[in-house]
């Protein structure tokens, strides 16, 4: 039996998401990957025990399309109230609408163990760790920060957050990287 899932929240990780995606891997293509990478020790503990971020190699990154655009004055930006599911709170996304993406410098996968998922009842496999998310870092980038947005999901405990507390340092990095950086626009890669 494997040990990592394709958790039913990483499915939204399509194409025109603004997410990271991969046109030619599936999703349990990357899970076995990301099962094979955190077998050889490629990982690090997330934000807390039972979520890990496991590394992708070097060769996979190319599978993956990053996007991320850097903010600058002739940015042009949309904001949007949306809601990840149905049951979770809306909230406002900020898209870059007048630019390229940046180039993939590697790419990280989010797994939670099965015991974390349980607690909100998130867990879609039984499996002992599943994919819950899949990150691309834009090339010249070292840390890819949480959003603010969903610091304050876990912090508060809402609907749709992993229970998890941050120091002021993590909040402070975390709204100075999503200054500089936004996802693109659909529009900008249709």
């Amino acid at each position: 039996m494997n040990k990592v899932a394709v958790n039913d929240f990483v499915k939204r990780q399509v194409k025109n998401s603004g997410k990271t995606y991969s046109p030619d891997l599936s999703f349990e293509d990357i899970a076995k990957h990301a099962e094979e990478q955190m077998a050889l020790g490629n990982f690090n503990k997330g934000y807390r025990d039972g979520i890990r971020i496991v590394q992708g190699s070097p060769e996979i990154t190319k599978h993956f399309f990053c996007p991320f655009a850097r903010i600058d004055e002739n940015s042009k930006l949309k904001a949007e109230v949306v809601r990840r599911r149905p049951d979770e709170e809306p909230y406002i996304q900020i898209r870059v609408v007048n630019a390229d993406p940046l180039p993939s410098g590697r790419v990280e996968f989010i797994l939670y163990r099965h015991d974390v998922l349980e607690e909100n009842n998130e867990h879609t496999t039984n499996c002992e760790w599943e994919l819950i998310s899949i990150h691309t870092i834009p090339e010249g980038v070292d840390i890819l920060p949480m959003s603010p947005v969903t610091m304050m999901r876990n912090q508060l405990e809402m609907p749709g957050g992993t229970k998890a507390q941050y120091t002021s340092e993590e909040w402070a990095e975390s709204a100075k990287f999503w200054q500089q950086y936004a996802a693109i626009s659909k529009t900008n890669y249709e």
